[in-house]
């Protein structure tokens, strides 16, 4: 396991502020956070430069842009090989309806997608059409949210 990175008081604060609005200005983080504007860009530059901070993005609600579905997937590879896991991921990541993909555990699947479309049959178009085309897929699972109760991709900060 890799060693975790000591944060300080200041640190938590400014990664907690940028959590709930990363459009902040710098001044105005230095002000909510009590320091001046230089130190503070010191530290976020800082925190970027470690990989703390990995990007800054606007979160987009998928159901605005007619995307209505949420669909986790797990997917049986059928043989567990490098060279097989890494055929999928080259291929999975040019499937935009695909927005998060993991290698999993403790479970029949050896992969777990989490698959945004816009309705059923823009589902089953991409099951049938694109999924269960690519080499090594010998089983797909597939799970329909009916409600989000958390969506947030806000760290706890202890």
């Amino acid at each position: 396991m890799a060693e975790q990175l000591q944060l300080d008081r200041y640190d938590k604060l400014i990664l907690t502020y940028l959590q709930q609005d990363a459009r902040m200005s710098t001044l105005e983080l230095a002000e909510k956070i009590g320091l001046s504007a230089t130190p503070c860009t010191r530290r976020v530059k800082r925190l970027e430069s470690l990989g703390v901070i990995k990007r800054y993005t606007a979160v987009i609600n998928p159901e605005a842009l007619g995307y209505g579905l949420m669909v986790y997937v797990g997917i049986e590879l059928d043989k567990h090989t490098h060279d097989r896991f890494d055929a999928f991921e080259k291929k999975v990541k040019t499937m935009p309806e695909v927005v998060e993909c993991s290698i999993v555990t403790g479970q029949k699947a050896d992969l777990l997608l989490k698959v945004l479309v816009k309705d059923m049959q823009h589902y089953e178009q991409f099951l049938l059409g694109q999924l269960t085309h690519l080499a090594g897929v010998s089983g797909v699972h597939t799970s329909f949210v009916l409600r989000n109760i958390i969506d947030s991709a806000h760290l706890l900060l202890e």
